[in-house]
């Protein structure tokens, strides 16, 4: 595959207006600039977000569905297994809804694909293993969208299974209790541009 690298033009007035008035890095102000985020309130909004500034995550399809399941985990200390990927979203996806959760009164197993021997996503061998510790309740964090027969199995071991992905998804979408996934094509939310760590709760 042949790759066309492309620059942006350097508006160097710009960039050190921004940097001077906002008392930021040239390097920062540079990224804001080459994002379109030029006014003063979004860039305000950019440096200092609040909550108010979020989009709504209800947005998202399954979130309230989602949601709900996991509120009932919680208070049936229901025994859950977060499943993330290897890679930097992903162990931080584990770390950030482990931290989340634990906080409410759940604490959780996770499990982390080896990379050489099981590569990426859900694998049945996995699945198998995660049966045999009795978990009930299983929530993906940077992968499952395209783990159709993986979620089959789940459901036929009896696992109730929430993807949270930020992958494209094929045509067909697994048979999951819930799935949040910013990029799925009948979602409503704003930005599709979530990573891992983003895309859930």
């Amino acid at each position: 595959m042949n790759k066309k690298w492309e620059y942006y033009e350097e508006n160097k007035e710009l960039i050190s207006k921004i940097s001077e008035k906002f008392n930021i890095s040239k390097l920062l102000a540079k990224t804001l600039v080459n994002r379109d985020v030029v006014d003063d309130k979004s860039i305000e909004i950019f440096l200092n977000p609040t909550r108010n500034d979020f989009y709504n995550p209800f947005l998202m399809p399954d979130m309230e569905k989602a949601v709900k399941r996991i509120i009932k985990a919680i208070q049936t200390n229901e025994k859950v297994i977060i499943y993330g990927d290897y890679d930097v979203d992903g162990i931080t996806s584990i770390t950030v809804l482990k931290k989340f959760l634990a906080e409410r009164g759940l604490e959780t197993g996770y499990y982390i694909p080896n990379r050489l021997e099981e590569g990426y996503g859900l694998n049945k061998e996995a699945i198998k293993e995660i049966t045999n510790k009795n978990y009930t309740l299983m929530i993906t964090v940077d992968c499952g969208i395209s783990g159709i027969e993986e979620i089959d199995m789940c459901n036929n071991l009896g696992i109730d299974t929430i993807i949270t992905d930020h992958h494209e998804q094929l045509e067909e979408l697994p048979k999951a209790y819930a799935i949040i996934d910013a990029k799925r094509r009948d979602n409503t939310y704003p930005f599709r541009g979530l990573a891992g760590c983003r895309s859930g709760f």
